[in-house]
């Protein structure tokens, strides 16, 4: 029976390197979804390129985690979604 995404996940932050990884890489997580997100809402496919003359590779880039949006590239992207960007300095959580 193989596993499914989930089930890998939760096995492997068992390891504590890896949940620490895992941990640091969570605002490109949080950047990815509200990309997918903001598109889903908007119905925006292949035009937020046109919309924001930011080129579809280096959007894709954004998309698949590999890019390294400045601000005011992911302030182009929001505005193109009709949507502002709010960043935020938050405490850490000690665990």
């Amino acid at each position: 029976m193989s596993k499914n995404f989930r089930e890998t996940l939760n096995e492997q932050l068992k390891d504590p390197a890896f949940q620490a990884e895992w941990e640091a890489l969570e605002p490109e997580r949080q950047i990815i979804r509200a990309i997918f997100e903001g598109r889903e809402r908007r119905d925006l496919t292949q035009q937020l390129d046109e919309i924001t003359g930011i080129q579809q590779a280096d959007i894709s880039r954004l998309e698949n985690g590999t890019g390294n949006p400045s601000l005011r590239t992911l302030k182009r992207l929001a505005a193109g979604m009709g949507m502002q960007l709010k960043l935020e300095f938050v405490p850490k959580t000690v665990q």
